[in-house]
């Protein structure tokens, strides 16, 4: 026996305990649980009643079997019965439910870690550009070194122009 009565004891059995696959019973619980959600259970649950209902109010006596003088009794367990089933597998499909966002929440916190390093990876690669290309030489740059260069090669030749018509003229 267990010292601690917080704990469940560790070897024990459970009572009609389910064998078998636990996933193949919690499809078959959401199945379950996603039919008593549709407006199809609804509407054969409400034929259902109001059959049940019709005949056994204005039915053949010999053939009533639940009494309106009794309130319906038969009818009232039943839906209490089949509520008592719906409840706990509705929960079952809630909690599977539940399991399947916390993973893909935990999927989607991954992917935007992800995204984040990569922004961040990309934006230090963009600022080392910048930082690269300020040392590289632009085109307008280059275009401006050349019209300089180009000038100053004008200017010198008109100069040279100039000394050789002063050398050839004989004033």
């Amino acid at each position: 026996m267990s010292d601690r009565l917080d704990q469940p004891l560790s070897g024990r059995r459970g009572f009609g305990r389910a064998r078998g696959d636990s996933d193949r019973q919690g499809r078959w619980s959401e199945s379950i649980a996603r039919f008593l959600g549709t407006p199809r259970f609804i509407l054969w649950l409400t034929v259902f009643c109001i059959v049940w209902l019709v005949w056994n109010s204005w039915g053949p006596a010999s053939l009533r079997f639940d009494q309106a003088d009794n309130g319906f009794t038969v009818l009232t367990l039943m839906l209490s019965l089949q509520a008592s089933y719906a409840a706990p597998l509705i929960l079952l499909a809630q909690n599977r439910q539940a399991d399947r966002d916390r993973v893909q929440a935990e999927q989607d916190r991954q992917r935007a870690e992800r995204n984040l390093a990569d922004t961040e990876f990309l934006a230090r690669e963009m600022a080392s550009l910048r930082i690269a290309m300020s040392e590289v030489a632009t085109r307008d740059f280059v275009r401006s070194e050349l019209r300089n260069l180009l000038e100053e090669l004008q200017a010198e030749d008109d100069e040279e122009r100039s000394r050789r018509r002063r050398a050839d003229d004989p004033a």
